[in-house]
């Protein structure tokens, strides 16, 4: 799979001009990995390859089309994801597509769990023998439905918050928050600019995963494990709560929203914007009224526009509007 990367020559500083097609059909491979499908980009999805392909093209057509007319907060888009993959050099093309394989086949054994649990698919047989690694995990592997889960969970310090800094900028803000509620220090956005390769094009989702694995300790056993991409199109507004309530309540650990940005989703909101990262942090299933979920809101339109309104950082919303914004976004993935 790596090599198939490789040959696929050297940098293409024409890339921008091709079809996103012809550039998915490069660039966007899957590989089966103990049963599961991981495909480079998208994370861990139950489409086929030629599927991955088609959802990536069109969205980069799409992407391509509206790119002057939506406010963009920093979330890579699929058409500048593919060109900044076009233009890497064989070399280091395939350094980052063996580091991204990597860390997916050290996390399969989550995969087949959160499967398992929130989806209802079997394990296979002889599954522990296979990832013994697994075996401080199987108290959680045990199916679970919302009504086992507490009332209410929170994880992260509500004082160890701040805006992004600037317009492009919602992946090192969002990430300087994960990593102040696991350190208690503050390393500033510039810092994790610098580790997510965040460009003025944005973040992917992709790099936010490796980070939080790569410089926190929520990846660890006693939490949530490997932090893997995961693909919830085809979720239900139920199983897509399930996982969130799995992921603060049994694994004490934040989760990565990918939202889009969209007023009708987040009425704090002045004007639609594009896709976005925020800091999944608590649920509440309030009773009788609509389940909430809390997170940390890294866009403040105001600092950009002083006639906005200020946005709160800390925010407890409607839980199924943010489902939607998720299901909304043009990759339909969250990292957990």
């Amino acid at each position: 799979m790596v090599a198939a990367g490789r040959e696929l020559g050297r940098p293409d500083p024409l890339a921008a001009r091709r079809a996103p097609g012809a550039l998915a059909a490069d660039l966007v491979r899957c590989a089966d990995l103990d049963g599961q499908r991981y495909c480079l980009g998208a994370g861990w999805t139950t489409a086929t390859e030629a599927e991955v392909r088609a959802r990536v093209a069109a969205t980069a057509r799409a992407a391509t089309a509206r790119r002057q007319s939506v406010e963009s907060t920093g979330d890579l888009d699929p058409a500048a994801a593919l060109v900044r993959a076009a233009r890497l050099s064989p070399a280091e093309r395939a350094r980052r597509e063996r580091e991204e394989l990597t860390m997916a086949a050290r996390s399969v054994a989550k995969v087949w769990l959160l499967r398992h649990q929130v989806e209802g698919v079997p394990l296979p047989a002889g599954f522990l023998d296979d990832h013994p690694e697994a075996r401080t995990t199987t108290a959680v592997a045990a199916r679970k439905r919302q009504r086992d889960y507490p009332e209410r969970r929170v994880v992260l310090d509500t004082e160890q918050v701040a805006e992004q800094t600037r317009t492009y900028w919602c992946g090192p803000g969002a990430m300087q928050m994960i990593t102040w509620g696991w350190k208690g220090k503050d390393r500033g956005q510039a810092h994790w600019a610098r580790k997510l390769r965040t460009t003025t094009a944005g973040t992917s989702i992709w790099d936010m995963v490796r980070v939080v694995n790569d410089h926190t300790g929520w990846d660890r056993k006693a939490h949530a494990g490997p932090y893997i991409v995961l693909d919830i199109s085809g979720y239900s507004f139920n199983k897509w709560m399930l996982l969130q309530m799995r992921h603060l309540a049994d694994y004490r650990a934040p989760v990565v929203l990918h939202p889009v940005l969209h007023t009708k989703y987040f009425p704090y909101l002045d004007d639609d914007a594009s896709g976005h990262f925020q800091v999944g942090r608590g649920y509440s299933k309030r009773g009788d009224r609509p389940s909430a979920i809390s997170f940390f809101e890294p866009w403040n339109q105001q600092r950009f526009d002083p006639s906005e309104p200020f946005v709160q950082r800390v925010q407890w919303r409607n839980a199924y509007k943010s489902f939607r914004a998720n299901k909304a976004h043009h990759q339909h993935n969250i990292g957990v």
